[in-house]
């Protein structure tokens, strides 16, 4: 399959400044590795960590975005998994050396030399990437590109999070912090599981709320109000630490608090009575490929919201984000019909 010498990228060159659209050379794969021929890349909080500076050491100058869509165009010399024409999504884990205790104590999402997508690695705001063919997920030819792609990241560090949440089977009562595009995912599984949902927004956004009742949550209100009922567990997305207090608080004796994010602000300090009672509070750290083999399995639960955005729009779908004006996730759409936004 013939490609091209050169492509389009949006080129993170320092943080704090925006995406450079920018002629970059076709990357070409290694031995274990593929080309993917890019056609839609979720926006995702993370990437709005890594471009305003608040994840340390990024590779630069970067291609970002770690939720890939699209069809292998190109294959390494050692790659045999996937075909060409494949249609696959890349994640945010991009490799693990499989060597390090972590590893081999089966949490390869803490590997001592891990590489990330979009932060390590070059990502998906381009029309063209490459990863490690073993940290592909195969993907339906039916599925949607630009309803698939916040699956990789939103979708799987969610059903992550999620499942930690829900590891004692009494969790019925799940609050969700944050109603963004990990939470509109997550929301959906809870239901589909049979469980109740309180979903807390920003106060006020009651656009937001209305969005959560959509999608069959119980209850929705602002993050400064209590439940009407006490929660069994509590998920975290949103990066504001002032937020573990506040779900430590509306959650029963028993219960935990599960923090989603890679990056969040810090956690004031709170009175011991709010994690006494064997409450627990715990962090996410990335995934594992067993998470996604079992995230694809239940991903037929859920329905995905998007807006979509062309390429060079990234800074625009930053920004969007940034500004909490997104319902579900923005999409970048590589090679399409999309109209730019005036």
């Amino acid at each position: 399959m013939a490609t091209p010498d050169a492509m389009r990228a949006m080129v993170l060159e320092r943080p704090k400044e925006p995406l450079r659209e920018k002629m970059v050379p076709v990357p070409e794969p290694g031995p274990e590795q593929v080309l993917v021929k890019v056609n839609a890349c979720g926006v995702c909080r993370t990437d709005l960590h890594i471009v305003d500076g608040e994840l340390a050491h990024p590779k630069l100058p970067l291609i970002p975005g770690h939720e890939i869509v699209g069809t292998v165009a190109k294959r390494g010399s050692s790659s045999k998994r996937l075909s060409l024409g494949q249609k696959v999504g890349v994640p945010w884990l991009g490799y693990t050396d499989g060597q390090c205790r972590h590893c081999q104590r089966g949490r390869e999402n803490l590997c001592d030399n891990a590489l990330f997508t979009g932060y390590t690695l070059d990502g998906g705001y381009a029309e063209y990437t490459v990863a490690n063919e073993d940290y592909c997920f195969s993907l339906p030819p039916s599925c949607g590109d630009a309803e698939a792609a916040p699956l990789m990241c939103a979708g799987l560090v969610g059903y992550r999070s999620y499942r930690l949440a829900t590891q004692d089977p009494g969790v019925q009562r799940l609050g969700l912090y944050g109603f963004g595009a990990a939470a509109h995912i997550i929301c959906q599984v809870a239901v589909g599981h049979g469980r109740e949902v309180y979903a807390f927004t920003r106060p006020g956004d009651t656009a937001a709320q209305e969005f959560a009742l959509r999608l069959g949550a119980s209850w929705s209100g602002g993050s400064d109000q209590m439940p009407p009922q006490p929660l069994d567990g509590a998920i975290i997305f949103a990066p504001l630490g002032s937020l573990v207090p506040a779900a430590l608080r509306a959650t029963d004796k028993g219960g935990i608090v599960v923090c989603g994010g890679i990056h969040m602000s810090d956690i004031p300090s709170f009175p011991y009575r709010l994690l006494w009672e064997e409450r627990t509070l715990q962090s996410v750290a990335n995934l594992t490929r067993q998470d996604g083999i079992e995230f694809m399995k239940i991903a037929p639960l859920v329905r995905t919201e998007v807006q979509t955005y062309c390429l060079e729009e990234a800074n625009e779908a930053l920004l969007a984000l940034r500004q909490g004006n997104l319902t579900g996730a923005a999409v970048l759409v590589v090679d399409a019909d999309v109209p730019k936004r005036d």
